[in-house]
Parts: structure tokens; C-alpha cells; sequence
């Protein structure tokens, strides 16, 4: 379904094509028809995923930078800090997974992006995010999943 879901977001397929493939793999028994389902959809970009890991110390992206297709951010001990809201994303989804020990994260995602967070695990502390009270449309959607253990995740919308 997710494959699906990227292709129709990525305009490489219309949404009657959508919903015909939908059902073919909701209604699927066995592999072949779940594979039938999908061979019409182009391959995954393999370099389309990267990985910032660091056991200790801070990762620290801000800028101009150029965001994959997933995101995959591990640390043990440090602090995390993104900011998306000048960087460079060229995927309609963006999926940002965290592996976090301790230390807390702040992401700060573009002003007309939309936020999904329903994959994210939180230990000790909670989560603070605002939604936007007039959130603007045509923006990426930023899907943040993954475990956080004793540190506190921030997100927040650029101001411009």
C-alpha cells in the first residue's frame, strides 16, 4: 500500500490506477497476485535512503542541504538538530526515522509542510509539536517515526 501511495504522490500513476491496484492488493490471498498488483510501479530509488549515526556529540544538519527520501537519524548519546527549512527536498514524502537514546531533538520543517508523527515512540518525555492554525497547502509531507528514548522531540514550522 505504501508503494502505492508514493507512486500516486509522486504523479507516476493517476488516481483511478490508484484505486484499482488499492483493491487487487487489499483483496490479494497469495504473493502472486500481491505481485501482480505492483509490477506496473517503478523500482525504488536505492539512493534514495540515508543514514547520520553518531554514538556521542551532535547531529547537526541546517542550511541548504539535500534531503533523501528517508531519512535515517541514530544516536546514543547526543543531540539532534535538523532543519529542513531551507534545505533542498525534492521527495513529496519525506520519512525521518529516529533511533535515539538520550538527548532530545529539534526539527524544524518548512513552513507549508505537513507533518505526520503517528509512527514515533516516545519513553520518557513527550512530544511537542503545534499544528499550524492555517497550515498552507503544496507543501512536502514530513512523516516522522522511530523511538526516542529519554530525550524530548521539538518540531516546529519555520516562521518564513
Amino acid at each position: 500500500m505504501r508503494r502505492l501511495q508514493e507512486a500516486y504522490a509522486e504523479g507516476l500513476i493517476p488516481h483511478e490506477v490508484l484505486d484499482e491496484h488499492l483493491h487487487q492488493v487489499l483483496s490479494a490471498k497469495t504473493r502472486s497476485e500481491l505481485a501482480s498488483a505492483l509490477v506496473a510501479l517503478p523500482e525504488e530509488q536505492p539512493g534514495s535512503t540515508a543514514t547520520i549515526a553518531a554514538a556521542g556529540g551532535r547531529i547537526k544538519r541546517r542550511g541548504a542541504w539535500r534531503v533523501p527520501r528517508v531519512l535515517k537519524v541514530e544516536s546514543a548519546y547526543g543531540r539532534v538538530r535538523l532543519d529542513l527549512s531551507r534545505a533542498v527536498i525534492e521527495h513529496p514524502i519525506v520519512d525521518i526515522e529516529l533511533q535515539l537514546g538520550t538527548g532530545g531533538a529539534r526539527i524544524t520543517v518548512p513552513r507549508d509542510a505537513v507533518v505526520d508523527v503517528e509512527g514515533l515512540s516516545t519513553g520518557w518525555k513527550d512530544l511537542r509539536y503545534k499544528i499550524p492554525r492555517q497550515p498552507r497547502p503544496g507543501g512536502p509531507t514530513i512523516r516522522i517515526s522511530g523511538v526516542m528514548g529519554y530525550g524530548r522531540l521539538k518540531i516546529r514550522h519555520a516562521l518564513r
